[in-house]
Order: structure tokens, then sequence, then C-alpha cells
């Protein structure tokens, strides 16, 4: 493990200097006005597709708590928008490629359930079993009648 002092350097001094670097090969490339619409049409964009995706979770963890369900996923979801949010508003295109990347909702679900799994958090409620039993999609409607 990292020391903390080390990613923190990494981090917060080391990536924006790898993002300015490559933005001014861009720049050099494409020119300075181009370089910055760019920037400026990502951060946009970006921004309203967060925007739409932030109201899809929203309307599923109403929907999740209309049926007496804890919307967990649904909150960890949020919660990694706001950060996609966040890397898309800042000038770079590692952090925009990254942020663009997360827009992927079975990528970011599949990440949030993969780290929550990691920690140990992430568990069957009391009372089920994991398997093919447990899932909604394989409850047959059916009728019957008792004779005896």
């Amino acid at each position: 493990m990292l020391n903390p002092a080390i990613l923190f350097l990494l981090f917060f001094v080391g990536a924006p200097l790898v993002e300015l670097y490559l933005l001014i090969e861009v720049g050099s490339q494409i020119g300075a006005l181009p370089t910055i619409a760019l920037s400026v049409f990502t951060a946009v964009l970006g921004g309203l597709l967060v925007r739409m995706q932030g109201f899809a979770v929203l309307f599923r963890a109403q929907s999740q708590m209309a049926n007496k369900e804890i919307p967990a996923l649904e909150l960890m979801e949020g919660a990694m928008l706001l950060l996609v949010g966040l890397a898309l508003l800042l000038p770079g295109f590692i952090t925009d490629a990254i942020g663009f990347l997360l827009l992927i909702p079975p990528l970011r679900r599949w990440l949030i359930v993969r780290w929550l799994k990691a920690r140990g958090t992430l568990q069957p409620a009391p009372g089920t079993h994991p398997g093919p039993e447990t899932r909604p999609d394989r409850i047959i409607d059916g009728e019957y009648r008792r004779e005896d």
C-alpha cells in the first residue's frame, strides 16, 4: 500500500501536470482556440449527459422507495455521477475520457458492485438464498386447485 501523502501528490499534482501537458500538445497541433472550444464543448455535453442520467437514477430510486426497497445501488450511482460531473467540468482530456466512460450505466454499476464486493459490504438480504430462485424474472404465475 502506498503512503497517503504520495497518493495525494500523485493525484493532485501529477494528474494536473499530465492534463496540462496534453492540453499544450493538442493546442500545438490544432490551435489554441479549437482546444479551448473542445474543452468547453466536452464540459457542456458532459453536464447535459450527467443531468439526464442523474434524473434516471433519481426516478429509479424513487420507484424502489415506493416499492419499500432500499435504493442502495442508486445512491452509489448518484454519488458516482456527482464525481463524473466534476471530472467532466475540469479542463482536460484524460478526466473527460474517464468521465465519459463512467457515463456508461452498465460499466458504472459493474464498478460499484465490484467495489462493494471487494469491501465485503454487498451481501444477500437476510432470509434469502442467492441464486436463480430469488430473481424476479424467474417467477411463474399460475393457478392451482387442491383436490382431496
